[in-house]
């Protein structure tokens, strides 16, 4: 009863700021653990098989992405790499999928917006290529972003986050090989 009372005396005495962050990154944290065991924890057993659901691409003939779901395809490209399959947590056609012990690797299709609206968000981008496809590239804290064009009005982004940030180097390499993989799947523009 009296260290009960010696607790509370000292949060009495405690700044409430250091109280404040400190709570915030033990939520942080705590958040972070259940979604790595959430995870890691559950074991599926059977075959394989591509995901059979997903975001189309809308029915719009000038979409270039027309029939293509992302998750298909990023899991058709994570096919024999220990990815666990796609799994798309928006509305929009793209699509994350993760590898333990590397971290997660996505794949979003645009039909909408070009690498003019990309440079925009991330004026720092670096120009590149991939597979001779105009492209910017990104890589930051967090990971790296290939974003290449498909028409001035769609584009592909690839990305690549590391699980750990000491292996943040091969983040843009993935990322790359991500894009140049996907791109030979898509029609060639004239």
């Amino acid at each position: 009863m009296m260290r009960q009372r010696g607790i509370l005396a000292d949060l009495k005495r405690a700044d409430p700021v250091k109280i404040s962050t400190r709570s915030g990154l033990a939520a942080a944290a705590i958040t972070i653990l259940g979604a790595v065991l959430v995870g890691c924890t559950s074991t599926v057993h059977g075959t394989p098989s591509p995901a059979t659901s997903g975001i189309p691409t809308s029915a719009n003939v000038n979409d270039p992405f027309a029939g293509l779901v992302a998750c298909q395809v990023l899991d058709q490209l994570n096919a024999g790499q220990g990815f666990n399959p796609g799994d798309n947590i928006s509305h929009r056609n793209e699509c994350t999928a993760t590898k333990p012990g590397l971290g997660s690797n996505g794949l979003a299709l645009d039909p909408v917006q070009g690498l003019a609206e990309f440079r925009e968000t991330d004026p720092d981008a670096t120009e590149t290529t991939v597979n001779g496809r105009k492209a910017l590239e990104v890589q930051n804290a967090l990971g790296c972003t290939v974003a290449f064009e498909v028409s001035e009005h769609a584009r592909v982004l690839a990305q690549m986050a590391m699980s750990q940030p000491e292996n943040n180097s091969q983040a843009c390499p993935l990322a790359r090989d991500l894009a140049a993989r996907v791109e030979a799947l898509l029609p060639k523009t004239p």
